[in-house]
This record gives structure tokens, C-alpha cells and sequence, in this order.
């Protein structure tokens, strides 16, 4: 009887020690699966920071907010600072903003250039083709259907721009028209994400992006206060300084303007209210041309 109680103690120890060396490895085994799979989840989540995400609930703030002074127009920044001391100073700062708060909508209307000879080896070489031109007169013909109060035509001064300007001009009798280097086409900021079949070198980013945001600068910006009515600014220019300026206006990443299309002849609208918010109306729109006329390279 003794040594049958002895058997069964040391099975039962032998059981324990299996047992616990069992639930010992698969202790080491679950922490071992728990610390990959919080090392991967870091990991992605590290590499992916910069993503955007959809929005899961309609109460949320955005990651940029808008920048009501982007135009450095807005009415407090043009007013000289003052101590006040009283409440008349009070009441003058603020007959001060009231004088320089704008009251008309600027409405600036982007024309690309009709397709043009690209082979051309200079740009007086780059003239518009025969469909450049077609392009360029349906172009004109739908400014002139909307029957805007246009306030000026600007060209840009390369050739095909200047002709796509003179073209339209013919069906827009008695409105000024003037030229501007500052728009003429190129490299404004390096793209993201960058493309293979166009590299510019970093000194044509350099000089050719100053001149652009000038342009910009010159450009876009709401009503002086001096400015009783709506205006309608046409400005014929490039694929990518439109698609540059379309970027900034809306503070949007300006080196997102290389994933914008733009098609020749097309229109883009752009509003830019009292208050400074910009409204993005059209963005190459082409439906004034008809489907086997339509180009973009």
C-alpha cells in the first residue's frame, strides 16, 4: 500500500512539472507573438504617418486650418497698430477697418494655350498647330457667350500663348490687353511624387519658381478696398502655372500640381471673395470644344 502511494506521488509531481513546463512555453510563445505583432503594428503605423485617412465621423477638425490673411490683405494687416487708450481709439481702429474691407469678388479666369508644335526646337517654333487654333477659337467663343464684364486680357509672352491671346481677343472687342513674362511656362516647385519623364535641373525649380510665385502674388489676391464691382481678370497662359497657382490659391500642397490634368484651350475659374476665400469654380473645363477636338499633349 505504501509503495502504491509512493507511484502515485510521483506521477502526480512528474504531471506538475510537464504541466508547468507546457504553460511555461506557451507563456514564452504568446509574449513572443505579442511582442511581433506590436513591433509590426509600430512599424506600419511608423512608415505611414504622413498618410491621409478618410474621416470616420463628420466632427472632426482639420489638419490645416485656412489662413484668412494668405493675400496679407485682410483689413487688421493694413491698418498701422495703435495703443488704445481710450474707447475713441477704439472707435477709430475700427472706422479704419471698415475703410479697408474689400467689397467686390476678383474672378480670374486661367486659359491654357491651344496645342501647339511641340517639336519646335525654339519657342518661335512653337506655334499652335491647325487644331491649336481651332481650339483657341472655341475658346474664345464660349468667353464670349458667358458675357462677363471682362476687365483685361494678360498673355503670357511666349508664342503660343500670345497667339491662343489674340485669337480669343477677336471676340472680345474693346477690352484691354496686355502681356506679362511673369506667366510664362515652368518649373514651378519640384513635384510630389516626382515623375521619371521630366527632371528639370534644381537651378530651373530655382529660378523659375520665384517667378512664378510672383506672378501669383501679382495675381491672386481679393479687391482693394477702391474696387466697387465684380471683376473678370483673363489670364492666357500655361499648363503648369495654372495647375501651380490652382494649388496655392486653394492652399492645397503646391507640389501637388503635377497630379492636376489640364487640357489645351481649357478654362479654369477662380473666385476670390471679400472676405478672402477662395473658390475654385472650374478647373479645365473643355466642354465648350467638341469630343474629337480635345487635346493635352
Amino acid at each position: 500500500m505504501l509503495q502504491r502511494l509512493q507511484l502515485y506521488s510521483h506521477k502526480l509531481q512528474f504531471y506538475y512539472i510537464f504541466s508547468m513546463a507546457t504553460f511555461t512555453k506557451f507563456q514564452k510563445l504568446l509574449v513572443s507573438a505579442s511582442t511581433i505583432g506590436g513591433a509590426t503594428f509600430y512599424y506600419i503605423n511608423s512608415i505611414n504617418k504622413d498618410r491621409v485617412h478618410n474621416s470616420w465621423t463628420t466632427d472632426f477638425k482639420p489638419s490645416t486650418k485656412w489662413d484668412d490673411n494668405w493675400d496679407f490683405r485682410a483689413p487688421p494687416s493694413l491698418i498701422h497698430p495703435r495703443k488704445l487708450n481710450s474707447e475713441k481709439d477704439e472707435n477709430v481702429i475700427n472706422e479704419q477697418l471698415e475703410l479697408m474691407k474689400s467689397t467686390a469678388t476678383r474672378h480670374i479666369i486661367l486659359i491654357r494655350h491651344g496645342q501647339y508644335h511641340i517639336e519646335g526646337k525654339s519657342d518661335e517654333q512653337r506655334i499652335l498647330t491647325k487644331l491649336g487654333r481651332n481650339q483657341a477659337e472655341y475658346a474664345g467663343k464660349r468667353l464670349k457667350e458667358l458675357d462677363f464684364p471682362y476687365t483685361d486680357i494678360i498673355k503670357s509672352t511666349m508664342s503660343r500663348a500670345q497667339e491662343t491671346g489674340t485669337i480669343i481677343a477677336k471676340f472680345l472687342p474693346n477690352i484691354p490687353v496686355t502681356e506679362c513674362n511673369l506667366i510664362r511656362e515652368g518649373a514651378p516647385i519640384p513635384p510630389e511624387p516626382p515623375v521619371g519623364h521630366w527632371k528639370p535641373g534644381v537651378h530651373q525649380f530655382y529660378e523659375d519658381g520665384a517667378r512664378i510665385e510672383a506672378a501669383f502674388r501679382k495675381y491672386f489676391h481679393r479687391a482693394d478696398p477702391s474696387q466697387e464691382k465684380d471683376s473678370y481678370t483673363l489670364l492666357v497662359c500655361h499648363a503648369n502655372v495654372i495647375r501651380y497657382f490652382v494649388c496655392r490659391a486653394l492652399q492645397f500642397p503646391p507640389e501637388a500640381w503635377l497630379r492636376l490634368s489640364l487640357n489645351h484651350a481649357s478654362l479654369t475659374w477662380i473666385s476670390i471673395t471679400p472676405s478672402g476665400r477662395v473658390i475654385l469654380r472650374t478647373l479645365g473645363d473643355s466642354g465648350h470644344m467638341p469630343a474629337n477636338i480635345i487635346t493635352s499633349q
